[in-house]
């Protein structure tokens, strides 16, 4: 028999086991708007697929509500010298199968990660700076770096740690399927139906605080309105990405409360780097001998065509804050001397006609339309704004997942996206968003639009070695002010996050955005 299928075997066996909860558990039913695009923990950096698959996996680092580091599977960490770190981890952990947790599994999960295929946005970016691992023994690990490097602990938190007897090349598929959705976490997966639900069942052999709820139904429904009626009807318990313009009616609805915190969630537009490229034209549709993107002026004119607080006040009902940045205020890295970029249709105009556009362009602008709070609302409202300045635009709105894979085929000119800063600090988006795409050191692993700049590049080398917080701090703004200054991309605003359950329910509000039912608890 494969390891694979011990692997299945053994979890259907836990599984038939655990399947029925205690008697006095409750059970809850949510939904969230963003489907994940898979239960694979590591097959695309996307908030959804972390918070689905956090139910189930643990990492060695976990984070708080606020995204500050906590021990999970590994208890404390130190740097042993400049180039190593030593993690050690937590003893008596089961996986859901029964074996011990063991440092072979964390090896088996690094080796992992680059392995695996087709992924849109890969978790490589977090293991690259690992040269070599070390089993001291079955419950501590090293580390060692290639370089320098301060912020693995961080990185750590990224990586979901899977059993090791899976090995390193299991497919997604198998996942998807049920057959690795071995854990460690507070539940086991009963059934997965991409796209559209999940359910779990308490782990009652659990290391940690027992796990509140007996059953979760974890369902995605990403209609706002069928999501909302779904809350008021009684039919779920909980949701998340509440429409702003339907706050103000929730809060005054008997049996139904607010939750909400400040985002760590950034809205922004990306800009193909290419030589050629496919969706803009001429105002008349002609062909260009060149991409006009390519061209500081044209990337400035179209950011500052757009009216963002507009856009906060009249499509986020005020639900968000505008930003030239993608790190929040009083975040780390956060630079103060990079305002929202101004609102200026008669200087875009200008530009546009220095660059040799006089009369406008052609643009194709590509939105998800199920992934972001109103995302195809606010990419109707950048052409209207675009349209201004005689950029005529053509807004192609569509569910995330046919999104996500064009633009990872870079099937796209300019798109609506965002970037959710889960450590707390920029450098993961930093390096696979704007670094130079280079495999062997896990940069660009998102750079969908080949945006590159040596000067960038050069200095974000510098300050990923940097041990001094407050040195890295600073280098990490001069990053962000070389990023405002090249119009690298064109930042819109960060979200406010908003969920609505019934009154039975509190809720603990993470600024990374994630929408667990580990964070749901019933109102004591």
């Amino acid at each position: 028999m494969r390891r694979t299928e011990r692997a299945a075997a053994a979890l259907l066996a836990t599984l038939c086991l655990g399947a029925i909860a205690p008697a006095q558990a409750q059970d809850l039913t949510l939904a969230v708007a963003a489907p994940a695009t898979s239960f694979d923990p590591h097959y695309h950096t996307l908030t959804p697929n972390a918070a689905l698959s956090d139910h189930v996996f643990e990492a060695l680092v976990e984070r708080t509500a606020e995204g500050r580091p906590v021990p999970g599977l590994a208890v404390s960490w130190k740097a042993v010298d400049d180039q190593t770190w030593e993690f050690k981890l937590r003893e008596g952990v089961k996986w859901q199968n029964g074996e011990d947790f063991t440092a072979e599994d964390v090896v088996n999960t690094i080796n992992r990660v680059p392995k695996v295929l087709n992924s849109p946005g890969s978790y490589a970016l977090y293991t690259r700076a690992i040269d070599r691992m070390e089993v001291v023994d079955p419950h501590t690990i090293r580390f060692h770096t290639k370089t320098v490097y301060p912020l693995l602990p961080t990185d750590m938190t990224q990586i979901a740690i899977i059993w090791r007897g899976l090995g390193d090349e299991v497919s997604t598929s198998d996942f998807n399927g049920g057959k690795a959705a071995i854990g460690t976490g507070r539940y086991k997966l009963e059934r997965y139906d991409q796209g559209n639900r999940a359910i779990f069942v308490r782990n009652d052999a659990y290391w940690g605080d027992k796990p509140t709820w007996g059953r979760v139904d974890y369902r995605m429904i990403a209609n706002d309105g069928a999501r909302v009626a779904a809350l008021q009807a009684g039919d779920v318990d909980f949701i998340d990405s509440v429409p702003t313009q339907d706050v103000s009616k929730l809060e005054k609805e008997k049996g139904i409360h607010i939750s909400r915190a400040n985002s760590l969630r950034s809205i922004l537009m990306r800009t193909d780097f290419r030589e050629q490229t496919p969706y803009i034209s001429g105002p008349n549709g002609e062909k260009l001998d060149k991409n006009p993107l390519l061209d500081r002026r044209v990337r400035e004119a179209l950011s500052i065509a757009i009216n963002r607080k507009a856009i906060v006040d009249r499509i986020m009902s005020g639900a968000a804050s505008p930003t030239g940045q993608m790190m929040p205020e009083g975040t780390f890295g956060y630079n103060p001397n990079v305002p929202p970029p101004p609102y200026d249709p008669a200087r875009a105009k200008k530009l546009l006609a220095e660059a040799g556009f006089p009369n406008g362009l052609t643009i194709t602008l590509l939105a998800p339309n199920n992934r972001y709070i109103n995302d195809s609302l606010i990419a109707q409202a950048v052409g209207q704004m675009w349209a201004r300045i005689g950029v005529k635009t053509n807004v192609d709105a569509m569910p995330s997942s046919v999104f996500f894979q064009r633009t990872a085929q870079q099937d796209n000119s300019v798109s609506l996206s965002g970037w959710a800063n889960s450590v707390g600090e920029p450098s993961p988006g930093l390096k696979s968003q704007f670094g130079t795409r280079d495999r062997t050191k896990g940069w660009g692993a998102v750079n969908h639009t080949l945006y590159s700049n040596k000067e960038y590049d050069a200095l974000l080398t510098k300050a990923l070695q940097v041990v001094d917080e407050e040195k890295r701090e600073s280098m990490f703004q001069d990053l962000v002010a070389i990023l405002a200054k090249d119009y690298a991309y064109i930042p819109l605003h960060h979200q406010v996050n908003l969920w609505a359950m019934r009154d039975k329910l509190e809720h603990t509000p993470r600024a990374d955005e994630m929408t667990r039912a580990l964070d749901i608890t019933p109102k004591k």
